[in-house]
């Protein structure tokens, strides 16, 4: 009996060691098991993490472009700045809100350069010039590309990268005007003129000539052109750009510079005379990234550059 009962114990011994050691291993098994899956987990989620973040760069949304698409708005009725053309010829683009017609200018090729540096795809909005910077604020098109003058007011509604180009001041006439002489904007007092709506030109400078006749505002920069050559003003005051491209379609208009001298147009300073005739890409207030990505291929460019792709812009425009 008491061998019996001695087996007993030994035998119960054995199987109490052995179900601690079977607890042990089953413990050990599933802690690794646990800690496998979550390793695994965790490796696939940095793997996702990064397939996101390589396609959210693919597809622009580092540089503040959220679908690889830079939607740009512009009148497409200012050359050389931007206009519009029936068909591709020379680099230009369709205008996703006009079926049919393309849009080609200094600002499409800067544009693209823009684009390619990004690797984004260009989509070219036509927009009334007023409705430019409300499109800006609003979401509807990611930049202005435009013609804009960097002024403190219009950088109070939107940020503004730039410039992307430098545009001196100046005023039109024609050849047979007894203002084609004029060495001052004095020279121009009696005369009747007239400027795009929504400028510096008409807002700021035209009212400096004493004793001119300023006439309601050109809605647009054709508009400003035609009452030239058609006699219904003296003069007009723009930029050299839009100057110099009309010029090169109309042989009888005459470019009146007053810069350097004493008689040209007045600033307060020469800051404010920088931000009337410095040219900048507006974009939504607080979109850093959009605005860096520009900065950093306009930042790349030197005036001459600027002035290259001008010439390039004026050669190629067509017959209005």
């Amino acid at each position: 009996m008491k061998k019996f009962i001695t087996m007993f114990l030994a035998l119960a011994m054995t199987a109490s060691m052995t179900a601690c050691g079977s607890g042990s291993s089953t413990e050990d098994t599933t802690a690794a098991e646990t800690s496998g899956t979550e390793e695994t987990e965790a490796a696939d989620g940095s793997a996702a993490e990064e397939t996101a973040e390589a396609a959210d760069t693919a597809a622009g949304t580092g540089s503040g472009v959220e679908d690889g698409v830079l939607t740009v708005g512009m009148e497409c009725a200012y050359a050389p700045y931007n206009w519009t053309q029936m068909d591709d010829s020379n680099g230009a683009v369709p205008i996703s809100n006009v079926p049919g017609s393309y849009a080609n200018g200094y600002d499409v090729m800067i544009a693209k350069q823009i684009c390619e540096a990004n690797g984004w795809e260009l989509e070219v909005v036509s927009s009334a010039w007023d409705s430019l910077v409300p499109a800006v604020q609003s979401g509807t098109i990611d930049a202005a590309i435009a013609g804009q003058s960097m002024t403190a007011d219009r950088m109070a509604e939107v940020d503004m990268a730039g410039p992307y180009y430098y545009a001196t001041i100046v005023c039109v006439t024609t050849v047979d005007s007894p203002f084609a002489s004029a060495a001052s904007i004095a020279d121009l007092s009696g005369g009747k003129c007239t400027a795009q709506s929504g400028t510096i030109w008409y807002d700021s400078c035209l009212p400096q000539i004493e004793g001119a006749e300023v006439l309601s505002p050109a809605e647009t920069a054709p508009a400003m052109i035609m009452s030239l050559e058609t006699g219904t003003v003296d003069f007009i005051c723009t930029d050299m750009p839009t100057a110099m491209a009309a010029q090169a379609k109309n042989d009888n208009l005459v470019i009146l510079d007053f810069s350097g001298t004493d008689g040209d147009f007045q600033f307060a300073s020469e800051e404010e005379r920088a931000e009337n005739v410095n040219i900048g890409i507006s974009v939504r207030k607080g979109n850093t990234e959009l605005l860096d990505a520009m900065n950093a291929v306009l930042g790349d460019m030197t005036e001459d550059d600027f002035n290259t792709v001008m010439t390039e812009a004026i050669s190629v425009q067509p017959e209005v």
